[in-house]
């Protein structure tokens, strides 16, 4: 087998030399693309560590209800923070928030109207998914070998790596809404002599808001589950007394952070999620 292993197809050479010409001549774009994210970052970690955190309670159980129109979940919402709080991690569990929220903007701002425009397109889809696919499955580890070579070490990266690795979800949800928007619907619309636009955000759009919002489910879940590999990078929150108690074998430390990361993917999952009719 040795004439196999000598005639090795130099993949890892391949995109070395990819990463270093786009280091090399768009360094622009990614110092640019930093500060946004950069900002981004900053703004929402503003507002969620300046007011108090009872303040902060409150307008998460607020949102809360307005979104589900029931007092169990705000209650939950309010004694899954309380616990947070008790249990000393009110600072990581903020900064690991502003990484999922952040990662939310980007992801349903980019991935929404991808999806919207293959639905639109089957051609564009079919060559989409190889790609997403690729995204899915490749290692998540192995994003953050760019993302630190782009934009050093700290939160942003441990962004970029995020959406990177969530970015699918959003995309695939939004294209299974939009593609699924029932036939007579459609036909009703144009009847009526409706126009494309129209058609979307009155007919395509509404008619696929429970997918879209299931990809926004998706989105913060998969974000969360980034949090313990970002901290790998430098970005702050809830994975780095996990990756502190990996190091020291520090099995109290490690169940308390992890503990504290299933209660935030589960309050966050049953804000957000959508009742059947």
């Amino acid at each position: 087998m040795n004439w196999l292993t000598d005639n090795k197809i130099p993949i890892g050479k391949w995109a070395k030399s990819v990463f270093d010409w786009m280091n090399n001549n768009l360094a622009f774009f990614f110092d640019w693309l930093s500060d946004m994210m950069e900002a981004l970052i900053d703004g929402i970690l503003w507002v969620l560590e300046t007011p108090h955190p009872f303040i902060v309670i409150g307008v998460f159980a607020a949102l809360t209800w307005a979104l589900q129109r029931s007092w169990k979940t705000p209650l939950f919402i309010v004694l899954g923070f309380l616990f947070i709080l008790n249990q000393d991690y009110w600072e990581e569990t903020m900064q690991s928030l502003t990484l999922v929220l952040s990662a939310c903007v980007v992801c349903m701002g980019v991935g929404v109207p991808i999806g919207i425009a293959a639905a639109h397109r089957p051609r564009l889809y079919r060559a989409m998914v190889p790609v997403l696919d690729l995204m899915q499955t490749l290692p998540t580890f192995v994003y953050l070998i760019p993302a630190i070579v782009f934009f050093g070490i700290g939160m942003v990266p441990g962004l970029i790596a995020t959406v990177i690795f969530v970015l699918p979800a959003p995309i695939r949800l939004t294209y299974l809404g939009v593609s699924s928007t029932p036939t007579p619907l459609l036909e009703a619309a144009q009847a009526f002599g409706a126009t494309k636009r129209q058609v979307l955000f009155k007919v395509e759009l509404p008619s696929a808001l429970p997918q879209i919002m299931a990809g926004l489910n998706q989105t913060i879940m998969l974000s969360l589950s980034m949090v313990v590999i970002a901290a790998l990078v430098g970005a702050s929150g809830l994975g780095v007394p996990v990756i502190r108690a990996l190091n020291t074998v520090n099995t109290s430390l490690g169940f308390e952070s992890g503990f504290v990361i299933v209660v935030v993917a589960i309050m966050l999952d049953r804000m957000l999620r959508v009742k059947s009719k």
